[in-house]
């Protein structure tokens, strides 16, 4: 797994195969990255499903706690089919538009 730094965001790149090796790996990066906001950029390559996913709901609302957001990138997953819990978007791009607004939204109280 590759870290890296951004002006407001840690993303986080997978290069494994196996997504048990991804979630220990992920886990174990993330313990010192509570006031960062998180991309996890998931590899093409990687077998996931959607149940997969759901294995990050509890650090999506661990972050949402903190004031601090939380992206995964998957584009070979139907994003209808995950839950609205989880931010999970196709691009890089989208992702930072999704730190950006929910930045916005904390500033304005929501």
């Amino acid at each position: 797994m590759k870290i890296e730094k951004k002006e407001n965001y840690s993303i986080f790149h997978t290069e494994e195969n196996l997504f048990s090796d991804v979630l220990k790996k992920f886990n174990y990066s993330i313990k010192s990255e509570k006031k960062e906001n998180i991309i996890l950029h998931l590899s093409d390559n990687l077998n996931i499903t959607s149940l997969n996913i759901l294995e990050f709901l509890r650090i999506s609302l661990e972050k949402k706690a903190n004031n601090t957001s939380f992206v995964v990138i998957i584009s070979s997953l139907n994003i209808d089919d995950l839950p609205e819990e989880i931010n999970v978007v196709p691009t890089l791009q989208e992702a930072e538009d999704i730190i950006e607004m929910e930045s916005i939204e904390r500033e304005l109280g929501f």
